[in-house]
């Protein structure tokens, strides 16, 4: 049986499992709800839902590391790591020598497959002790000791980046490069202290190879949106090492940071809010999730969009009104009838009631009285939300009702041209001249003001010269 055994790390494994008190161990499939092993049976033809571990992937270990988090009772269950091809036999073998636990041979054998769930544990947190810093690598950034004061200091003994940018230089031949920089300390693999500077980026880089993989431009779209990958990417940091992890951009210097996924844990709860079991999931997958009611420090009640952000390594809250998981659900909104657009609680001066800001997130048309433009002019408008400009349109006529006459609608040119004028300091042709505001539904100046347009044009003639 050791023979079989010689080179089983060369090829694909499964894990076996048994509980305290059945000899019968099966093939893990996965996770149940409550964190306990999901089991079939080991026959060949149940391969298709069998959890696979090669030398490649983190399979094993985000297993483990979920079971530890999410098993009432981790203890009551044994894992033993075998070749798949050999599932069969290895598994009857298996059954006998559990009934003899004991006995020298069996107990040898079980040893050497055997996979201990404590040896996947997190290791205890622990801050930097600050004399193993190198002071003279920050001298070399023209930093002193001096200018990082408590609070960033603390940061960084905390494994973090400091939370401002700080002023760096350095020589390169006879230039001085001068820049702005987070920083943060990092071991080496001898365990040796250093300073990491993240320099500000011009933008961030998504092409090309991104810590060993390529993004897919479903990946760079939701990045440049909402500063995250909206799904656990596979990345390669170092050669033959796989793992599973959230993307997302450091707003400060427009870093790509990526943190495993194993090491982010979602919580039960977010301020006062219960997460169900598909909130969960998708947080864990990297989506975002909108969440309603939830409590403040000073028991205000609030909504908010919530993701792991990877470069703070924990939530973050997004203030947008609506839920953004990247364009694929962005679609979905729309089709559903939700809006990204931020609906306004006010719209050029007119209180909007609850119901508008409802009708109009529900993609609705309402009619708003009472709105003032810049010169100071009232006008009434239908306003509707463009979907694909992500703004708000606005109307002479109902544009519900006109389509189901079969009318064309556009936006309503007498208050389009009103706040052009007013608001926006634009001017067509016939109101390029014009100083005075336009009136409510005003599109052409009225006799007056054309009056005082020629008036103001032979003015201008004769002080010209030829």
């Amino acid at each position: 049986m050791n023979e079989n055994l010689k080179d089983h790390k060369e090829q694909t494994d499964v894990l076996l499992v048994t509980e305290k008190g059945d000899n019968n161990p099966k093939v893990v499939a996965g996770l149940n709800e409550d964190g306990s092993p999901k089991t079939v049976k080991p026959e060949q033809k149940n391969e298709p839902e069998f959890l696979k571990i090669d030398k490649h992937s983190d399979a094993l270990e985000n297993f483990m590391s979920n079971f530890l988090k999410q098993c009432k009772e981790p203890t009551h269950f044994h894992f033993f790591r075998v070749p798949m091809n050999a599932i069969d036999n290895i598994a009857n073998v298996l059954s006998d020598m559990l009934k003899d636990p004991e006995n020298p041979s069996n107990k040898k054998f079980m040893d050497e497959i055997r996979v201990l769930p404590e040896a996947f544990a997190k290791k205890p947190y622990q801050a930097i002790d600050e004399s193993r810093i190198d002071w003279s690598q920050f001298e070399k950034f023209g930093i002193t000791k001096e200018q990082i004061d408590k609070k960033t200091l603390d940061k960084m003994l905390n494994w973090q980046k400091t939370s401002t940018l700080i002023p760096i230089k350095t020589e390169v031949g006879d230039s001085i490069i001068r820049t702005d920089a987070r920083l943060s300390l990092r071991e080496n693999d001898e365990g040796k202290l250093n300073l990491v500077i993240h320099a500000i980026r011009k933008e961030p880089q998504l092409e090309g190879f991104v810590y060993g993989t390529r993004l897919t431009e479903e990946d760079k779209q939701n990045l440049r949106q909402t500063g995250h990958a909206g799904r656990l990417v596979e990345i390669e940091p170092v050669k033959d090492q796989k793992m599973m992890a959230f993307l997302s951009i450091d707003k400060l210097t427009n870093e790509l940071v990526a943190v495993r996924a194993d090491r982010i844990k979602i919580p039960n709860e977010i301020k006062g809010v219960t997460l169900d079991d598909q909130q969960k999931k998708d947080l864990s997958e990297g989506k975002a999730v909108y969440l309603e009611g939830m409590k403040s420090k000073n028991d205000k009640e609030f909504n908010a969009t919530v993701q792991i952000n990877a470069d703070r390594r924990s939530l973050e809250f997004r203030f947008d009104n609506s839920p953004k998981q990247g364009q694929k659900q962005s679609k979905q909104q729309s089709q559903s009838g939700e809006t990204q657009f931020r609906i306004p609680t006010k719209l050029l001066g007119a209180e909007l009631s609850e119901q508008q800001q409802k009708d109009l997130k529900e993609h609705k048309t309402i009619y708003v009285t009472g709105m003032t433009d810049k010169k100071g002019e009232p006008f009434n408008a239908y306003i509707k939300v463009n979907v694909e400009k992500e703004k708000l349109d606005f109307f002479r006529w109902n544009p519900d009702k006109a389509k189901k006459q079969g009318a064309e609608v556009k936006p309503d040119n007498a208050s389009k041209t009103q706040v052009a004028v007013n608001s926006e300091g634009k001017a067509n042709e016939a109101t390029k001249d014009i100083k005075e505001p336009l009136k409510q539904g005003q599109t052409a100046p009225t006799a007056k003001q054309e009056e005082k347009k020629e008036e103001k044009k032979v003015v201008k003639s004769k002080g010209m010269k030829f």
